[in-house]
């Protein structure tokens, strides 16, 4: 396989993995997409942040993160809180409830990838986890 060739194949699997999580996400939890469940993740990791930040972070249309943040916030995920140190900005945290349905949905999507993956060698695992870290650390130029 050459060069052009690996790329496309690269590409289309890509394609067909980002269709999987989005059905896959859907299945775990009804309600939570895939754009959420990330948002979701996020704002543990963070421990909260604004809306913009978010939308910075992902590459994602403003407007798109105040469509699931408002979501979010209906179903008692997330809730927005004053900034002590500027109280003209609000943070967004996960709620109680919001940590528990994260929790449940890892634990879920958890299980589905061990599953997957049950039958490769872990060296492949771990070259398989090595590119994939690799992939994503990459930055356009400019960035």
């Amino acid at each position: 396989m050459d060069t052009a060739e690996a790329v496309e194949t690269i590409q289309r699997e890509m394609t067909v993995f980002a269709r999987r999580a989005r059905a896959s996400a859907g299945r775990l939890h009804p309600e939570l997409s895939l754009v959420s469940y990330t948002l979701l993740g996020h704002l543990e990791e963070s421990g909260g942040c604004r809306a913009t930040d978010l939308a910075a972070h992902y590459a994602l249309d403003k407007s798109t993160v105040s469509r699931q943040v408002t979501a979010l916030e209906r179903a008692d995920l997330v809730e927005r809180r004053v900034d002590p140190q500027d109280h003209r900005v609000h943070v967004l945290h996960l709620t109680d409830a919001g940590r528990h349905i994260l929790a449940q949905v890892t634990e879920s999507r958890r299980t589905a990838f061990r599953e997957r993956l049950a039958g490769w060698p872990e060296e492949d695992l771990e070259r398989f986890a090595e590119y994939l870290v690799r992939y994503n650390a990459w930055l356009p130029e400019g960035d």
